[in-house]
């Protein structure tokens, strides 16, 4: 080993000093030797190949510190990491005189990875021949690392490794192996060919585990075909939850909430509970269907059974009451998810304060603005855009006005937004006239000096009666992206109405 490492300098601190930093005491005994594991995460916690290489050498200078497979494995890595192949290479050579014993196959698996890592896809093949060189032939284990790391780069490739490279071994492969077929095919959509690697497996008298089942469940809801899915699912002996969760979701996808309901049912009566993501997209189909009180019969049955809900599901949930005008109801899950520990978020408080805006109930709204400062969230632009625009839709100027300040000295601020702004104009129009909300919208200039300059350039056209000229500055404010206000859509619907009426007129 000695050979190996005169190339490369000595640790730049001194050997007392790495003792010290890594609480290693180097006595006679055997006892006081550091540890093969601590060696090898102070081989991988280094920076450099360089660096590794120099802390592997110190710790072979250790008294009673004698390296193993699990310190040559760590260096391997390393180097791997760094793309230094060539010293990996040397390092294997060394391994039978220094530890007495060949490279074990967690190196070799090692080095697939890393080349895989490093995108040298058919170097990864060529690692059978350095196994054969030290072992009398490559295990199983070796073989399915090579073909995990091809079917994710070609499949094609990983078919030919696993036709000449394994069968011709006489190496068929176990469970492991066609799971990692059935991947690289679904990735690549090759549904049909995934079915016919299904029977090959079977003609061989192997069940097909659940892993390659489901993998091919996934590719077909992926690509739409739900219900040949679910025929296939039948043909399993033990689906398992993520099966359930495959299915739900795809039937969930297709808005088909007869299916998925039947499948969480399914699901409940096997004793499997469907995790999150799969719960909450069928808490969404039920709410866009207004079946929210089924929606909230499901996240109660979940919760019974022991699964896990988060806020998305619980807003999910929220919301869905909100649309239905069951803004109290929303509320009422706001208070539960809070006392089972699942603690509200932002998203929550905007989806109950509009609730409460558009049912008209703006001092609940206020209510829960205010709480949300007691509860430590933050307020961020929707929350402001959504209050400021239900109290000036109820004619609540000054208030609206108050949370506009507050928008304004926030760090949130409009970001750009003139949508609140609007809905201040929207407020003063409805409740004071024209003029207040248009000397409002002069104000505004500063802020959104092109915004403003094509309104009172609509304004203005509209006031002279020059109503094309005014439609063409529309058009080209809704071409820049501009939002325009209330006031000029106004002044253009009783512009163009004046004109037609004086169309009327003539004989």
């Amino acid at each position: 080993m000695r050979k190996l490492w005169k190339a490369f300098a000595y640790p730049t601190s001194s050997p007392t000093h790495f003792l010290r930093r890594f609480q290693f005491q180097t006595h006679s005994s055997s006892s006081s030797a550091p540890s093969q594991e601590h060696v090898s995460q102070l081989i991988l916690d280094q920076k450099s190949a360089s660096e590794a290489l120099e802390y592997f050498r110190w710790a072979s200078t250790v008294p009673n510190f004698v390296h193993s497979q699990s310190t040559y494995r760590a260096l391997i890595h390393k180097l791997c990491t760094f793309r230094r192949f060539d010293t990996v290479k040397q390092l294997l050579d060394e391994m039978p005189h220094s530890l007495g014993a060949p490279p074990g196959d967690d190196i070799f698996i090692t080095i697939i990875r890393g080349l895989g890592r490093a995108r040298m896809t058919r170097t990864v093949i060529k690692v059978l021949d350095l196994v054969y060189k030290f072992h009398g032939s490559p295990s199983l284990k070796i073989f399915n690392s090579i073909l995990d790391v091809l079917v994710k780069e070609d499949i094609d490739m990983a078919r030919e490794f696993y036709r000449k490279s394994m069968m011709a071994s006489g190496v068929e492969g176990d469970d492991y192996t066609f799971g990692i077929l059935m991947k690289g095919l679904c990735l690549t959509n090759r549904i049909g060919e995934g079915f016919k690697l299904l029977q090959l497996i079977k003609s061989r008298g192997v069940a097909p585990n659940t892993v390659v089942y489901n993998t091919l469940l996934h590719a077909l809801c992926r690509n739409g075909k739900v219900g040949r899915a679910r025929n296939l699912m039948n043909e399993m002996e033990d689906p398992n939850d993520v099966t359930f969760n495959i299915l739900i979701s795809g039937y969930c996808k297709e808005g088909n909430s007869v299916q998925a309901l039947v499948l969480l049912e399914k699901s409940f009566s096997m004793g499997f509970v469907p995790d999150v993501v799969s719960v909450t997209k069928v808490l969404e189909i039920l709410c866009n269907a207004g079946r929210t009180m089924e929606a909230a019969e499901v996240l109660e049955r979940v919760e019974s059974m022991g699964g896990l809900l988060d806020v998305v599901a619980y807003n999910t949930l929220i919301k869905g009451f909100c649309g239905a005008g069951k803004v109290k109801v929303g509320l009422h899950f706001l208070k539960q998810m809070e006392n089972k520990g699942c603690l509200p978020n932002v998203d929550t408080y905007n989806v109950l304060i509009s609730g409460f805006s558009e049912s008209g109930m703006l001092d609940l709204a206020l209510d829960l603005f205010n709480d949300m400062k007691t509860d430590g969230i933050k307020w961020n632009f929707v929350t402001f855009d959504t209050l400021i625009r239900g109290l000036c839709s109820e004619e609540r100027i000054e208030d609206g006005f108050s949370i506009l300040e507050l928008m304004e000295e926030s760090k949130e601020g409009s970001r750009g937004h003139i949508s609140p702004y609007n809905s201040i104009i929207y407020g003063l129009l409805k409740k004071n006239g024209f003029d207040e909300s248009a000397e409002f919208l002069t104000k505004m200039g500063n802020l959104f000096p092109r915004a403003v300059d094509r309104s009172l350039m609509i304004l203005e056209h509209c006031k002279k009666g020059a109503i094309e000229d005014a439609k063409r500055v529309y058009d080209q404010m809704i071409d820049e992206g501009g939002i325009p206000s209330i006031l000029v859509y106004n002044c253009l619907v009783h512009g163009f109405s004046k004109q037609d009426k004086e169309k009327l007129r003539v004989p």
